[in-house]
């Protein structure tokens, strides 16, 4: 029989093991939120329901997240709905929209209706196993319409979303009321920042909770200079890499890994291992706007001195729920190859692999790690997980300042664009830090010790207990 709802198995993290990250009072006082909350929640299970369980932030997040409720004793479960094409098309203008773009066009009556069917056969699958009391958090537009037939159920629904901007346009208000009557029977909403909520959603319902990073994870554990150097070398974007080179990660599982893998790579040169290197890693989005970065670093960092720029995504086939990724993706092949030859000599445009989750955060960590200065150049943001992570290893970020990039990137950590499409203003940025190693390694040890404090599971986790036990209390 096919299924449309498939369960996501997740791997358990030891929460002992973040001790020493976050210190001995941190930690007790997370392992005692979690027994008091298993009581409270008297055999009723956690529910999380996403689009994808790969590629981008979310699924990353909840891998963790639930990693370490399961070795707290919670209940949890993870289960991924299924959608069409078309859905996906839907969904993905819905997210544009209430980003403020407008590209697609309206959504129509039957838009609205293709999305109702989509999630009226997803919803009955669901309602199979969630069970009356039940906490259920659906995440992002593709689940929204879920919210409404869960709670007819008995379910305690609270919505998560993801993305937002703090101003208001024709397309956001466009999107606010697509998803509305989606979403005004849910019991609690959740949003990374308190400028993003819409005005309709009663404040007492809402929760701001920011997301975090798994410092343990493949994508942020430690690694050392010759670690990070091999597995550059045998993803293909360092030269003088050697067959012996090392490419070992420990697994989310504690296992040893090893990056076998390569990625897939456009550019007419390789950085030596000792060139600075400028990275950004995000999805292939037009709001991460990796054609500005890609025309400012040519425009005023290629002609003021050495180093490389390196725009990182994923394969464009192993995102499920991003149609865009591979037009945006192809924009960008289009206009590097329009660049001028000494600008292509320095600019790559990487494609990783998704076949292995935790080899594809390796990679990343290495991408990370090498570099001189990150960037994050978005048009527009939800949060930009990407920015806490490269903090976290130490290195200085160039972000806009827009959306949850501001609350990341405090003063001294990094340096925070005014106007993300002034490209001159970017590519000045990124100069300076590649020209002043001292300030950047200065901002880069201020960074991580502010990811620490602010960003780290423990506290995302404490937060969605005060919020599941006031659903409780509520109910």
């Amino acid at each position: 029989m096919v299924s449309l709802v498939e369960p996501v198995q997740v791997e358990r993290r030891s929460v002992a093991q973040l001790q020493p990250t976050i210190g001995v009072q941190r930690h007790e006082r997370l392992v005692q939120v979690a027994d008091q909350f298993r009581q409270h929640l008297g055999g009723r299970t956690v529910w999380n329901v996403s689009s994808t369980a790969t590629g981008g932030g979310v699924a990353e997040m909840l891998h963790v997240l639930l990693g370490y409720a399961e070795d707290l004793g919670i209940p949890v479960q993870w289960r991924v709905i299924t959608g069409d094409a078309e859905f996906f098309v839907i969904t993905k203008r819905i997210h544009n929209q209430i980003h403020g773009e407008t590209a697609g066009g309206p959504l129509t009556q039957a838009d609205a209706d293709h999305y109702a069917r989509m999630l009226a056969a997803n919803a009955a699958e669901l309602l199979d196993e969630v069970r009356p009391g039940d906490l259920v958090l659906l995440h992002d537009p593709q689940t929204a319409g879920l919210t409404r037939a869960l709670v007819d159920a008995g379910a305690r629904v609270a919505w998560r979303c993801h993305i937002g901007v703090d101003w208001q346009n024709d397309a956001t208000r466009a999107a606010w009321e697509f998803l509305r009557p989606q979403l005004e029977a849910a019991d609690g909403f959740v949003f990374t920042r308190r400028e993003y909520v819409p005005d309709w959603i009663p404040a007492d319902k809402v929760a701001i909770i920011p997301p975090s990073i798994d410092p343990l994870s493949p994508k942020n554990e430690p690694l050392d200079a010759d670690t990070v150097r091999g597995i550059l070398g045998r993803i293909g974007v360092l030269d003088g890499a050697t067959p012996d080179d090392r490419t070992s990660f420990e697994r989310s599982d504690g296992s040893v890994g090893f990056v076998t893998r390569y990625a897939e790579v456009t550019g007419e040169g390789r950085p030596g291992p000792t060139d600075p290197m400028v990275v950004q890693v995000s999805r292939w989005d037009q709001l991460k706007d990796m054609p500005g970065v890609m025309h400012g670093f040519a425009e005023y960092v290629v002609p003021g001195g050495d180093g490389y720029l390196m725009l990182v995504g994923p394969a464009v086939a192993g995102v499920t729920d991003d149609p865009e990724g591979a037009a945006v993706f192809g924009e960008c092949l289009l206009q590097w190859r329009e660049l001028p030859a000494e600008a292509r000599a320095r600019i790559l445009l990487v494609t990783l692999p998704l076949d292995d989750a935790d080899e594809n955060a390796a990679m990343v960590n290495a991408l990370q790690r090498h570099a001189s200065v990150i960037v994050q150049k978005s048009l527009a943001e939800g949060f930009g997980l990407t920015v806490a992570e490269g903090m976290w290893k130490g290195r200085p970020v160039v972000g806009s300042a827009v959306g949850g990039i501001m609350d990341q990137i405090a003063d001294g950590t990094g340096i925070l664009l005014p106007d993300p499409r002034d490209l001159k203003a970017f590519g000045v940025a990124v100069r300076e830090l590649l020209d002043d190693p001292a300030e950047a390694d200065r901002m880069g040890h201020a960074a991580q010790a502010y990811i620490r404090e602010h960003y780290v599971g423990d506290v995302h986790l404490l937060r969605y207990a005060d919020l599941f036990g006031s659903m409780l209390a509520a109910g």
